[in-house]
């Protein structure tokens, strides 16, 4: 294992390349590796009650997110005497007791719709031997209710008691028996229920009867489930099943959980969810005293083949600092983390083999837990994403597409955000690097010192904290420059407890691989109302003057200079540029505007007095208005025709405290920072331009 910087993370032969300085005169070691395992599946434990009566009923409200002919665990109770272990398919409710002596199984047929409440029970008389199971589906609009039991005689019963109770599985990676679907008011009971009729009884009403109930209302913020009943049995949730989702009462009367946590007193488990890995630490790396900031990797070698860890450093806190700074977007990094997309064809594996790119890719490993762009098994969305877990698609090398474009690298995000560090190493311009994270955690005093900061090429997913710090260093004077599209668009949700988590929640509309379903608009993880920063009131032209207009395939085209970028306050911008058009070549399938573009509008937020100083042009067929500006087709919200929306405007700002914000647009933007051959060409001036401008002192004027 050694220590690399990497310069350049994009394997395209016709580009840079992967370029990475050797470090392993600062770290080199051996190391001992051994097999971890993934478990995939979420579920809740918890200690299980003292049973000291000779009857007892296990019992939750179920409701199955997709159709299973094969039972699923919803309770599974391993005590030391017994288990028992009741589970839900769509034909059948299963009660199965293993006594050590013998498996005894009571079951009871129903059509048992999945997307439909239903109570569940299975109760176990020791003196007589009965094991009964039930089910009680509560009437649903025009659909009757129904009903059903079954019991069975069991031989030298013996009664669970004190051991562990599961939620959703009987044993962790059981994916095959996982639960898919929500789980409210799971309970033990001190009594034999032999029928059901209120089924949505609750925990409260069971009264005295109740040895141990789990109210899944409290602390939906948290990865604690709360136990009610006098037996103290609070347990934890594994693998970030999804709360804040409506359970079986919910009337929507309230649309927050917050307001009405007992509406929301359910969790949704999936069998492919996963949160912390949960492996054992096998090395320590201390950052080396005096290394700079920047982009780096422990690269690993072994036998069979190698891989990358990557990593950013930051400046010291006591300095010295260079005057720009990188903010590495490592939340939307995270957010696509493992996009299993499906492109991973004989054409896509050739080019890797060609080039030598990273040769695997979330199609081929889903034991690595899929991102916020791909559905569960049962089709809904997939809300959280981590960064404790293997994350493919963040390597040096990685291949998201073939790029149909000559010359194109078919790179995205992490690798693609290389071309910007590797132009900034050929420009010599001195820069650092925070993240995202960072920004979050520390808001605007992390900028202190900064005069500049560089947005990666997809900016997309952000907190208010990270917002309100950027928009707090262009107020004091700070530059920004944003050099991507698609930027500051859908906020997410995270909580201290679970620093390496995040959560989207794709409200009302935007443009979504899924819908959030009604009434779960709001963070689990820290109860804010989720979805576009533009229904939060924080249009992205408010903060970097331009916002989400358009969308095509991995497609780019150029720009064309306005009249306005004519005037002597911007003209500077372009010293050294000839002609009007520029950017029509690139990395990012051959131009400057590209693949997602945002524009100017003032009446979302872009000040007064900026100036559009270049707009796309040659834009393909396949680009189109976003679905949230649309009142009707062909007719944008603001009354225009929404082709005109079908566009990205390059645009500069200044305040009047001497801050500036530089925005090109368009997600494809640094891909052009390299033209013929090498970090060069009019792209490459007009930002060498900005941000050696905007790294001056705040009492030199940025126009001459």
């Amino acid at each position: 294992m050694r220590l690399v910087r990497v310069i350049s993370a994009d394997p395209n032969p016709a580009g840079p390349g992967l370029q990475f300085e050797d470090l392993s005169s600062l770290y080199e070691t051996e190391q001992l590796g051994h097999r971890q395992p993934i478990r995939l599946g979420s579920f809740a434990e918890a200690p299980g009650p003292g049973i000291i009566t000779d009857a007892a009923c296990w019992t939750a409200l179920a409701m199955p997110s997709m159709a299973q002919s094969a039972p699923r665990v919803v309770l599974h109770h391993a005590g030391a005497a017994a288990k028992l272990t009741l589970s839900i398919g769509s034909g059948k409710v299963e009660a199965r007791l293993d006594t050590g002596q013998g498996v005894f199984v009571a079951e009871v047929a129903g059509r048992l719709r999945h997307d439909r409440w239903h109570r569940i029970w299975a109760s176990l008389d020791i003196a007589s031997g009965r094991l009964l199971v039930g089910f009680h589906t509560p009437a649903h609009l025009y659909e009757p209710a129904q009903s059903g039991s079954n019991e069975v005689e069991v031989v030298h019963a013996s009664m669970p008691g004190r051991g562990l109770v599961r939620l959703a599985a009987a044993r962790p990676g059981g994916q095959d028996e996982t639960f898919n679907g929500k789980i409210e008011d799971p309970a033990i009971l001190a009594s034999f229920r032999a029928e059901w009729p209120r089924p949505l009884e609750s925990l409260e009403e069971l009264g005295n009867r109740l040895i141990c109930g789990w109210d899944l209302g409290i602390g939906i913020d948290t990865q604690e489930i709360v136990s009610v009943g006098e037996q103290g049995c609070d347990g934890t949730l594994v693998n970030l099943p999804m709360r804040g989702v409506v359970g079986a009462r919910w009337t929507g009367a309230e649309q927050s959980w917050r307001h009405a946590p007992g509406h929301y007193a359910a969790i949704r488990f999936h069998e492919d969810d996963l949160g912390d890995c949960g492996w054992a630490q096998s090395f320590a790396f201390a950052v080396p005293e005096g290394l700079k900031s920047g982009s780096y990797a422990l690269h690993l070698r072994c036998e069979d083949g190698e891989d990358w860890l990557p990593f950013y450093v930051l400046a010291p806190r006591d300095g010295p600092r260079a005057n720009v700074v990188f903010l590495a977007p490592t939340f939307t990094y995270q957010a696509y983390g493992n996009h299993a997309i499906g492109w991973t064809d004989d054409a896509l594996r050739a080019r890797i083999a060609e080039w030598g790119a990273y040769p695997h890719t979330p199609d081929d490993f889903p034991i690595y837990g899929r991102c916020t762009y791909n559905h569960h098994p049962d089709g809904s969305g997939i809300a959280y994403a981590s960064r404790a877990r293997p994350i493919l698609t963040m390597r040096p090398g990685f291949l998201t597409f073939k790029d149909r474009a000559e010359g194109g690298s078919g790179v995205r995000h992490y690798a693609s955000d290389s071309h910007l560090l590797g132009w900034l190493e050929a420009r010599e311009i001195e820069f650092d690097v925070i993240t995202d994270e960072d920004l979050h955690e520390e808001g605007v005093a992390l900028l202190g010192g900064y005069r500049v900061v560089l947005t990666g090429g997809h900016p997309e997913y952000h907190t208010a904290e990270t917002l309100d710090a950027l928009q707090a260093h262009v107020q004091r004077g700070g530059r920004l420059c944003y050099l991507g599209g698609n930027g500051f668009y859908w906020r997410i949700g995270r909580n201290p407890s679970l620093p390496w988590a995040l959560e989207v929640r794709r409200a009302e509309n935007g443009v979504r691989a899924w819908a959030a379903e009604p009434g779960e608009y709001y963070h689990a993880l820290d109860g804010k109302f989720g979805g576009l920063w533009k229904r939060n009131r924080r249009d992205p032209q408010q903060l970097v003057l331009t916002g989400f207009s358009t969308q095509g395939r991995y497609e780019s085209a150029w720009f064309r200079r306005t009249d306005e970028s004519r005037h002597p306050a911007v003209s500077w911008i372009f010293d050294g540029v000839d002609g009007e058009v520029f950017g029509d070549c690139g990395l990012n399938s051959g131009g400057a505007a590209g693949y997602e573009l945002d524009r100017a509008d003032t009446r979302l937020g872009t000040p007064d007095g900026a100036v559009v100083i270049a707009r796309s042009e040659g834009l393909q067929a396949g680009f189109l208005p976003l679905m949230e500006d649309m009142r009707f087709p062909p007719q944008a919200l603001t009354g225009e025709d929404a082709g005109a929306l079908v566009r990205g405007d390059m645009t500069y700002f200044v305040t009047d405290r001497g801050g500036a914000v530089f925005a090109a647009s368009s997600i494809s933007f640094n891909g052009s920072l390299w033209c013929n051959g090498a970090f060069g060409g009019p792209v490459s001036r007009i930002l060498e331009n900005v941000v050696r401008r905007f790294a001056r002192g705040t009492h030199e004027p940025l126009a001459d």
